[in-house]
């Protein structure tokens, strides 16, 4: 079977493609890609080996009617180019996961009378999944919010969002090696996504003498790249306690890191929440304010009520509020438990299996089958 999956923009949608990708060859399929010429997911999708082909894409501004006739102008030509390609590779299904190229590759697939599956990361579908999942052969989604009000073709099921195999398979003995971390030790890992959270590394900073009062405790801070030196500068710290403060402005490793940690501070991204989930690992989060329909606080509403989490706003992150949740999770042993149980029942770590199970039925009724 040959599968093209489609997603770009942002790591939150192109992880969760690359993870099915892994799950769909480990059961014998063909996997390509399908992205724009310049985007993130052109150099994810080379490290993973995956055949590529770019469609070029753009976004719009609602506000200028004349961005919106440019972007359906491109989608139009590059949905033709985009069905003679998957004609000529004889695609037997496609999976999107959002992001303007998806347009283009998704209108192809119909068009062609390809098994279409639409992958939703976030509790907001956005823009061009709600459209391409009214004509789908299937639509998964991550969470069961994310499909009110969708009229779709095809059926609709929770499958969890994908994690890649990397996520899942470090352990915590591994991670506290690669770290330096002793085996005893607690340790909080403090994440802002891939960009950095300039309110969170600011509310644990100024928390610094509290948190490392505590024995035994090291704080695993991942800045973001441009928040480094700023960090570093504020925290000051003297070298015994950077033997207890790890200071990072990105971390390749953010698997190992997670299988590390005992709790973690993090944004509420699709990606992020799926890789703490996965982990079981107890957590704080803190949206990000700004995100589309603001669908990082509705996510982080979802895993909340699930029991799995805490979450603070980010502009409420310098408050007491979020000091003490934070102080709650890494004084309190059963606190953390109860987090990491509820956690490993919502069977994130099965998400990729159920999804590529959805694929390979909606593509067992396709003629090229």
């Amino acid at each position: 079977m040959r599968v093209i999956v489609s997603g770009g923009g942002t790591a939150g949608h192109i992880n969760p493609a690359l993870s099915l990708a892994e799950e769909l060859q480990a059961r014998g399929h063909e996997v390509r890609y399908a992205g724009t010429p310049e985007g993130l997911e052109r150099r994810l999708a080379a490290q993973a080996n995956l055949d590529y082909e770019a469609f070029r894409a753009r976004g719009f501004d609602r506000a200028r009617p004349a961005s919106l006739l440019r972007a359906v102008g491109l989608a139009l030509g590059e949905t033709r180019r985009a069905r003679r390609w998957l004609s000529q590779v004889r695609a037997n299904a496609v999976v999107t996961f959002g992001g303007y190229v998806c347009l283009p590759v998704g209108r192809a697939a119909l068009a062609e009378r390809i098994p279409l599956v639409v992958h939703e990361q976030n509790s907001v579908m956005g823009l061009a999944n709600r459209y391409l999942a009214q004509r789908a052969q299937a639509v998964c989604l991550t969470y069961a919010a994310a499909g009110q009000g969708l009229s779709a073709r095809g059926p609709v099921a929770v499958t969890g969002n994908p994690v890649r195999a990397s996520v899942l398979s470090g352990s915590r003995a591994q991670g506290r090696e690669m770290l330096g971390i002793p085996d005893d030790a607690l340790i909080l890992l403090v994440t802002g996504g891939s960009l950095g959270a300039r309110h969170v590394n600011d509310a644990v900073c100024g928390l610094k003498g509290r948190l490392l009062s505590h024995e035994g405790l090291h704080v695993v801070h991942v800045t973001g790249p441009n928040e480094l030196d700023r960090v570093r500068e504020t925290l000051a710290l003297t070298d015994d306690e950077a033997r207890r403060w790890h200071l990072f402005g990105y971390q390749d490793h953010m698997g190992a890191c997670m299988a590390a940690a005992d709790a973690v501070v993090s944004r509420a991204g699709a990606t992020s929440l799926a890789e703490i989930s996965a982990r079981a690992l107890p957590a704080l989060l803190v949206p990000f304010p700004h995100a589309t329909a603001d669908h990082q606080t509705a996510n982080a509403r979802s895993y909340v009520d699930a029991g799995c989490a805490f979450m603070v706003p980010d502009a409420e992150v310098e408050g007491e509020r979020f000091a003490e949740w934070l102080f709650t999770l890494i004084e309190s042993d059963e606190v953390r438990r109860q987090q990491a149980a509820c956690a490993r029942a919502q069977q994130t770590s099965g998400a990729a299996g159920r999804l590529a199970d959805a694929v390979e039925r909606a593509a067992a009724s396709s003629p090229r089958s």
